[in-house]
């Protein structure tokens, strides 16, 4: 088998074994045999679900911070997904809260930084008993310009139980869920970049 059509196929095309064993008419033992010999690395089992999941690549762009705008926006969406974000999450990117211009103002980062389409967010929705669901869906939908289409089944909670919020909002709490590991990754490791440059200059030496 040839090595160039072989690295074309599965690294440039990013084809997985049975599509190039299709496209030559040959096994899959073949082509795991010449990929072994001729030493091309072989994809994990995650990123060969990922590629079978975007076949385009990348549902998102990261746009250059490239102005005092964009930095400041950088600045308040790692600050805001630091603090309210779910970091446990692998293959999402997930954020909660009860204030609708916290959860905009995240949405506004990973549209315009990462290019990620307004569309592609999805939504859940903690209610508790006393609140009105269609009033909560008409005030969210609202506040953040989505489609109720965009939510998940409402997770409804009795009021006043233990773990509840002592505050709570008569419209619930959203969490914003964005479906991508690599997205997720791009973001796990900002927040290590600026955990470790927060440590490196030492407690004593941050602005006060």
């Amino acid at each position: 088998m040839d090595k160039e059509l072989l690295i074309n196929l599965y690294r440039e095309q990013k084809l997985s074994v049975s599509q190039i064993a299709t496209k030559l008419d040959c096994s899959q033992n073949r082509v795991n045999y010449w990929l072994n010999k001729y030493e091309i690395p072989k994809r994990t089992i995650s990123e060969a679900v990922y590629q079978r999941n975007h076949p385009n690549g990348d549902p998102f762009h990261v746009q250059p911070v490239d102005t005092l705008e964009k930095a400041e926006l950088f600045g308040m969406g790692m600050g805001l997904y630091w603090g309210e974000g779910t970091k446990a999450a692998k293959y999402a990117i997930r954020l909660g809260n009860s204030d609708p211009d916290l959860i905009y103002t995240f949405m506004r980062f990973l549209q315009e930084l990462y290019g990620v389409e307004k569309d592609d967010f999805k939504f859940g929705l903690q209610l508790f008993t006393d609140c009105d669901i269609e009033e909560a869906f008409h005030y969210w939908t609202s506040k953040l310009g989505v489609k109720r289409s965009q939510f998940y089944k409402v997770h409804v909670t009795i009021s006043g139980s233990i773990g509840t919020y002592r505050t709570k909002s008569r419209f619930g709490v959203v969490t914003l869920y964005y479906h991508n590991s690599r997205l997720r990754a791009i973001l796990a490791d900002n927040l290590q970049n600026l955990h470790d440059r927060v440590k490196s200059a030492g407690i004593n030496n941050l602005p006060r």
